[in-house]
C-alpha cells in the first residue's frame, strides 16, 4: 500500500510539474537575433513573439530599433515582431562609402531580411524616416506585403521642410536667433577632435530640446529624455549623408529625393496611417497620405507628439493589433 501510494503521489507531482512547465512555456517569448548579409551590409535583426510577421523599421536616419523598446513589446503576444537596424546604424555594419546610405539600398536590406528569415508576406511598420523607407519598399515589393503601417512620417521632403521651418519659427526669438547664429557658423568641426563629427552641445540642446521637445512628446513626456543622448547615439555618417549638414530644421541630404505624393495611389495593400495631433510630422501630411492611398485608415492620436507609442501606448497598440488581425 505504501509503495502504491508513493507511486500515485510521485505521478501526481510529475503531472503537476508537467502542467507547470506547460503553463510557463506558454508565457515564454524567446528572442532570436543575428545578422543578414545584404549586398555587403550586415543587417542586425531581432525577432520575438508569435503569429504573423510584423517587421518594424526605425527612424533617424541613424537611430536604431532600441527606441521602440519596451513600448512595442506587447505586440509580440499576437505577432512575430522583427526589428532591424538599418545599414550603418545600431548594431548593423558600417560602410566605408557613406554614399551607400540610401533609401534604395535600405529597401533591399528589408527584402534581404524578409527572404533570409523565410517570412513570406509581412506586415511592415515604419516610423518617422522609417515610414518614408517602407513607402519606397511598397512601391517596389508590394506583392510581399499583407499590411503597411505608416507612423508619424512624410511622403514629401518639401512638405516636411515646411513643417520643420514652422517649428523653428515658433521657438523663443532669442533662442531661435542663437540657433541661426550657430547654423551660420557651421555645425561641424567644432570643439575637441572627438566632437568634430557631431553637433555642438549648445546646438543639440536648442534644436533637440527647445525646438523639438514640444513636438516629440505631449501626454507622457519621457522623464529620461535628454537632447544630448541623441547627439551621442546617432550614427552621424548616416545622418549627414541622408539628412544633411545644415541643421535640424532643413533636410538637404539625399532624403531630398523623397517626393512620393504622386506615387501614393500605387499602394493597394491595406494601409494604416498613425500620427500624433502635436506631431513633428505635421498631421496634415498624414491626412494627405490618407487621401491618396485608397482604402487607408487614418488614426490621429490625441495629446500626442512624434512618439505616439509613448504618449498613447494603449491606443497605439490597439490600432496596430486590430489592423494586422484583418
Amino acid at each position: 500500500m505504501r509503495i502504491r501510494l508513493f507511486v500515485i503521489l510521485f505521478m501526481g507531482v510529475a503531472c503537476l510539474a508537467c502542467s507547470a512547465q506547460t503553463s510557463v512555456s506558454s508565457n515564454l517569448f524567446p528572442i532570436q537575433d543575428g545578422f543578414v548579409d545584404s549586398h555587403g551590409a550586415l543587417i542586425y535583426y531581432q525577432s520575438m513573439g508569435q503569429g504573423a510577421p510584423l517587421m518594424i523599421v526605425h527612424g533617424g536616419p541613424g537611430a536604431s530599433h532600441d527606441y521602440f523598446l519596451p513600448y512595442l513589446l506587447p505586440l509580440m503576444r499576437t505577432s512575430r515582431l522583427v526589428f532591424i537596424d538599418e545599414r550603418g546604424s545600431g548594431k548593423s555594419s558600417k560602410l566605408e562609402d557613406p554614399k551607400q546610405y540610401t533609401i534604395a539600398n535600405m529597401v533591399e536590406d528589408i527584402e534581404a531580411v524578409r527572404q533570409s528569415l523565410g517570412l513570406g508576406k509581412i506586415s511592415l511598420l515604419g516610423h518617422s524616416f522609417g515610414g518614408a523607407l517602407v513607402q519606397a519598399y511598397a512601391f517596389k515589393y508590394q506583392k510581399n506585403l499583407s499590411h503597411l503601417i505608416l507612423g508619424s512620417t512624410f511622403a514629401s521632403t518639401k512638405e516636411l521642410n515646411q513643417a520643420l521651418a514652422k517649428m523653428k519659427a515658433e521657438m523663443d526669438p532669442k533662442e531661435r536667433e542663437r540657433v541661426n547664429a550657430l547654423e551660420a557658423a557651421g555645425l561641424f568641426g567644432k570643439g575637441e577632435i572627438w566632437e568634430h563629427g557631431r553637433y555642438p552641445e549648445e546646438y543639440a540642446k536648442f534644436a533637440w530640446g527647445k525646438g523639438y521637445f514640444p513636438y516629440v512628446y505631449q501626454n507622457r513626456p519621457d522623464p529620461n529624455y535628454d537632447p544630448l543622448s541623441s547627439n551621442t547615439g546617432t550614427a552621424w555618417d548616416v545622418y549627414r549623408e541622408m539628412w544633411g549638414s545644415d541643421g535640424e530644421f532643413v533636410i538637404d541630404g539625399n532624403l531630398k529625393e523623397v517626393e512620393y505624393v504622386g506615387q501614393l495611389s500605387q499602394i493597394k495593400v491595406p494601409t494604416l496611417i498613425l500620427v500624433g495631433d502635436h506631431d513633428e510630422s505635421d498631421p496634415k501630411m498624414s491626412q494627405e497620405m490618407h487621401e491618396k492611398i485608397a482604402g487607408s485608415q487614418l488614426v490621429i492620436l490625441p495629446n500626442s507628439g512624434h512618439m505616439t507609442f509613448v504618449d498613447q501606448p494603449e491606443q497605439f497598440l490597439k490600432a496596430v493589433r486590430d489592423f494586422v488581425a484583418h
